[in-house]
């Protein structure tokens, strides 16, 4: 007689960063058939197949009206990482379907990311790299200025939220002295994490000899780092952003920012556009163009990754959607 199927719940994947999602069937366990999609492109979703999901898991594809209106029998949609931008929160809340992103992953991965990239900037090591390469008389005497100590720089810190609080406890040691803008940080949280408050953004950014953006992609914040917030910038100062690359969709005025020496450096692992097209900024990084030699850094959205932090994601998400689907209850639950 043949074995009677053990499947309860149908839960779909779109896509998939690293592989086959077997992390993800082994976490659910056997009551639960996977059904993986294998693109990004929403465009290719099946309407058949979604209308039979229980619960979705979005890496990197888009998701709105044209696919939530076939969830059917979905109740929750879980994204892998922690940004949404691409996910329809309004559509999904009209259809009454559950969302949870996934925040409690790669913390100490991004926050150390962040200051390899702000120490690296500060003490000007790439800059340093690329002219040595062709020095050919003295050594020593090619030494960059100005150069800082740390406890006479300040750094401004945009979003103390998991990673961004992650970051200042990595300054601390340093000695720097550590701005933090958060106007969602209840008051005195600042007293808990160990930063000054800056009650302005603009506060913080004519303070700073370095800013690191750590806050999501809103309508608030998008463009945060454009020309103005630039134009407000300590002159010489050094930008990080391993937060979203909406805030800093401007590519000429930050150009224009580092050829003007508004901005010493910078340091990007998020732009507006993956994989970037071109730009003239882009391409004279690309060709190594002697004006931004050591001046401008850019890593391939990758801050979140390590073997560990893979792994995590993977997990933390499929038991969203397993604690959705035995107790009914969505943690990381974002509402509209």
């Amino acid at each position: 007689m043949a074995k009677a199927s053990m499947t309860k719940y149908v839960v779909g994947i779109t896509d998939h960063m690293i592989g086959q999602p077997d992390l993800e069937a082994s976490i659910l366990g056997d009551a639960v058939e996977i059904d993986f999609f294998d693109t990004t492109d929403e465009t290719l979703f099946d309407p058949a197949r979604l209308a039979r999901l229980d619960a979705l898991m979005v890496w990197g594809a888009r998701l709105g009206p044209r696919s939530i209106n076939h969830l059917s029998r979905c109740r929750g949609v879980v994204r892998y990482g922690v940004g949404y931008e691409k996910i329809d929160v309004a559509a999904l809340t009209q259809a009454d379907i559950r969302f949870a992103n996934n925040p409690d992953y790669g913390t100490e991965e991004v926050a150390d990311h962040a200051m390899a990239m702000i120490l690296s900037l500060h003490r000007r090591l790439w800059e340093h790299d690329a002219r040595a390469r062709n020095f050919s008389d003295g050594w020593q005497v090619h030494s960059l200025k100005p150069l800082s100590r740390s406890n006479r720089s300040t750094i401004g810190v945009v979003g103390v939220g998991r990673i961004g609080t992650a970051v200042i406890n990595r300054l601390k040691p340093f000695g720097f002295r550590i701005l933090g803008y958060d106007p969602h940080q209840p008051p005195g949280h600042e007293k808990a994490v160990g930063y000054e408050r800056a009650e302005r953004l603009e506060d913080l950014l004519t303070q700073s000899d370095v800013v690191t953006l750590h806050c999501p992609a809103t309508p608030s914040t998008k463009g945060l780092m454009g020309a103005d917030g630039l134009a407000q910038m300590k002159p010489g100062a050094i930008l990080v952003n391993t937060a979203r690359g909406e805030l800093t969709n401007d590519l000429s005025a930050l150009e224009a920012a580092l050829r003007s020496g508004r901005l010493a450096a910078a340091a990007i692992d998020t732009l507006p556009q993956e994989p970037p097209g071109p730009h003239p900024l882009l391409d004279d990084w690309r060709q190594r163009a002697a004006w931004l030699a050591g001046r401008l850094v850019i890593t391939p959205h990758n801050a979140f990754y390590s073997d560990d932090a893979a792994i995590e994601m993977r997990s933390n998400a499929a038991r969203t959607v397993q604690i959705l689907l035995i107790e009914g209850r969505m943690r990381n639950q974002v509402l509209n």
